[in-house]
């Protein structure tokens, strides 16, 4: 393949024979409103059905509506495709389509780019009428030559309104074209991606997509030499493509559950979006409270009634739902409580990610108020745990918190089709007559757990109460009664834990250094071992999916190992900055809760970057525990 120019020419050939490259990264940034996301969906779908490997990354500016051509205003998106499978956002892009150059800026200071990275630029605002403009373009061009990247300025614009009247609303499209090029894409897929992306609209709309995006692939054609092809992965069976959000949704209606309860707080709402399209026609219901206090309780009333109900938000939304929570876990009342995190605290990063809500969930509730935990840390699991969530929830008469975030909440993924099965689904309510005698709160003394009547139940009536209360659900303040109903209500989380497995470590059982993460750090965690074991350091990693109980077995894993150390997207304190020693440092929360339990000197490595953690980071961080050298540097 011939060396790239700093500038795209006209009629050059592309080699017809692309190079054959295992994995790349491409990023499509622009101003809010222009379509990068929807663009670099498409590209991820279509590499999925053509048997790659994808994971995707929205990047979302913090402002709703940023100002236009600006450092902070990037919104778009990561794709990341391979040969095999692929589990995380990945290192710095390979290629980088920027609707203008400012975006880039952002992108830049979070090292997403590295020299001989391709920008692929909109050359209009080189003529634009504002010599402001027209000035800073020229300088970001000479600045991005400077730091090694390999400018083409693409007149994109130009070649969009030979077809459509306003670029605005097709250059996304005549972009996709341009990639599907570049990467060897299928154009008949994208051709049908593209139907489907625009099934809603007009016929008019849909053909002028779909010229557009053969304009672009032809423009490509002529005028661009960068050319590759990723192989595709052989996969046995049928394979679904959706992000983590839309998995959930999916789960909801694959559990039985039939209420769902909400109200909007990004990053979660597109979960509840993707549930409306469906959810009525698969027998159930949601329902937009007026905000998420009501959202809850309403949640509790029809879980109450025997149908287990889901609420969905994210940690502003669990703050306000604190209270209803409480009375859930005194209560005894079934829920799934799908928490999607973001930053925090108070209204923190709305679009940003953080693993920030652990010790809220595990804690946040007045008195001792035990629940179950669970973390998916794939997309796939994000459909599973929210069955399992159902499951547990009425066999522990418990809250069920499922933990993702806005990481997997966006991210889109390949994975088998689920095959549903009949036990998967909520069974029948139980209306025969309640056992004689038999008490609401009938607690085994071994387990904790008891059989819960369900209105309607000739004999099961009862008074359901938020106070302290007895076997009969009579108000009680008698110390022993109070004591034997809290014994009760955390022995179910003991109860739990015997029916669990001990977690795998990836990697050898003993070591140097063992990292343990949850929820969506898995894949760059363990990517990271992978890279880090290759090179000769002596690596294991453990990712935990039950946070409460913990599974069994951690603290003789962890003996193993002459060093542990979590690997989270949260706040820690760094030893060395002003003030901050070892014993006054504030450790990241999954580290804090293992230290309390294990009584192991864990330590941690975590950040609220608002981004995704990536392989480099980890990577960076390990060149210096083994002072080896694992990466190059940018």
């Amino acid at each position: 393949m011939a060396n790239p120019t700093d500038s795209a020419v006209s009629s050059v050939k592309s080699d017809p024979k692309p190079k054959q490259v295992k994995e790349a990264i491409v990023e499509i940034v622009s101003d809010s409103g222009e379509g990068a996301q929807k663009c670099g969906q498409s590209l991820g779908a279509i590499s999925a059905k053509m048997g790659n490997g994808v994971w995707t990354v929205e990047i979302i500016p913090a402002e709703i509506q940023p100002p236009a051509r600006s450092k902070a205003g990037a919104s778009g998106i990561r794709v990341r495709m391979g040969s095999g499978p692929i589990t995380n956002m990945g290192d710095q892009a390979n290629l980088v389509v920027a609707l203008n150059e400012q975006v880039l800026y952002g992108r830049i200071d979070q090292k997403a780019f590295k020299p001989g990275t391709y920008l692929l630029i909109e050359k209009k605002w080189a003529d634009n009428p504002s010599e402001d403009i027209r000035n800073d373009y020229r300088k970001s061009i000479r600045k991005f030559k400077q730091l090694g990247y390999l400018i083409h300025e693409i007149p994109m614009e130009e070649e969009c309104l030979k077809i459509v009247n306003d670029a605005r609303k097709g250059k996304n499209m005549w972009v996709l074209g341009l990639l599907c090029h570049i990467y060897d894409r299928d154009l008949e897929i994208a051709s049908e991606q593209i139907r489907y992306v625009f099934r809603k609209k007009d016929q008019q709309v849909i053909q002028n997509n779909l010229d557009l995006l053969q304009a672009g692939y032809d423009w490509a054609t002529r005028n661009l030499d960068i050319h590759y092809s990723i192989p595709p992965n052989p996969r046995e069976g049928d394979h679904v493509v959706m992000n983590g959000n839309e998995a959930l949704s999916l789960g909801v209606m694959a559990a039985g559950i039939e209420v769902c309860s909400m109200y909007p707080i990004t990053p979660a709402t597109s979960a509840t979006h993707a549930m409306a399209e469906t959810m009525e026609s698969a027998g159930g219901i949601i329902h937009q409270a007026e905000d998420e206090i009501a959202a809850i309780g309403f949640a509790i009333g029809a879980s109450y009634a025997g149908k287990t109900a889901v609420t969905i938000t994210s940690g502003p939304g669990i703050a306000l739902k604190t209270e209803f929570i409480g009375l859930a876990v005194m209560a005894e009342i079934p829920l799934v409580i799908v928490d999607v995190q973001r930053g925090g605290p108070s209204t923190g990063l709305p679009t940003k990610v953080e693993q920030g809500d652990l010790l809220s969930v595990l804690y946040g509730a007045a008195g001792d108020a035990p629940k179950i935990v669970i973390a998916p840390a794939t997309i796939e699991e994000c459909f599973h745990y929210v069955i399992l969530a159902r499951k547990l929830a009425e066999s522990f008469r418990s809250p069920v918190f499922v933990l993702t975030d806005a990481n997997l909440a966006t991210g889109v993924q390949p994975f088998p089709r689920p095959v549903i099965k009949p036990d998967w689904f909520a069974p029948p309510l139980d209306q025969s007559p309640w056992k004689e005698g038999l008490k609401p709160y009938d607690w085994d003394h071994a387990t904790g757990l008891s059989k819960r009547p369900i209105p309607g139940q000739k004999g099961g009536m009862y008074t359901l109460t938020g106070l302290a209360h007895d076997e009969d659900s009579h108000v009680a303040y008698d110390p022993a009664i109070n004591q034997r109903a809290a014994e009760s209500r955390s022995r179910k989380l003991a109860a739990l834990l015997k029916t669990l497995k001990k977690p795998v470590v990836h990697g050898d059982e003993e070591g140097d250094l063992l990292l343990i993460g949850w929820g969506s750090t898995k894949g760059a965690i363990e990517e990271a071992v992978d890279r880090a074991r290759d090179m000769g350091a002596s690596i294991s990693s453990l990712h935990l999916h039950f946070l409460s109980p913990l599974e069994p077995g951690i603290k003789e894993i962890l003996k193993k190992f002459k060093k542990v150390k979590t690997v989270e997207i949260n706040y820690s304190d760094t030893v060395g900055d002003p003030l901050i020693t070892k014993e006054n440092r504030r450790y990241a929360q999954l580290a804090w809760y293992l230290r309390a339990h294990t009584l192991v000197d864990i330590d941690c490595f975590s950040n609220v970057f608002g981004q995704p953690i990536s392989p480099y980071r980890i990577l960076k961080m390990l060149e210096e525990e083994f002072d080896m050298k694992f990466t190059e540097d940018i």
